[in-house]
């Protein structure tokens, strides 16, 4: 698993991912359904791209996103009605 903690670092991750995968930036992109360029700028670490599609790029390489250290969404909502009192 790969500790990712800034844009670049997402960026230079993927870019390895889809060359290891033998795939061309305008070939990712459509399989992804985003342009070619959304993908030079995610490559390139850019901080405001839509999380949709780099969810979508994600995916077609073959990666997920998980996050570690937050609470789970079962204590998040026991923890809501215990605040509430239920």
């Amino acid at each position: 698993m790969t500790s990712i903690r800034s844009s670049q670092q997402l960026g230079s991750a993927l870019r390895a991912a889809r060359k290891q995968l033998g795939l061309t930036q305008p070939q990712l992109a459509l399989a992804a359904g985003v342009g070619a360029r959304f993908i030079v700028d995610l490559e390139a670490g850019k901080p405001t791209l839509r999380l949709e599609n780099v969810l979508r790029v994600i995916d077609v390489l073959g990666g997920e996103v998980q996050l570690n250290g937050l609470p789970s969404a079962a204590s998040d909502n026991q923890q809501v009605n215990d605040v509430r009192g239920t």
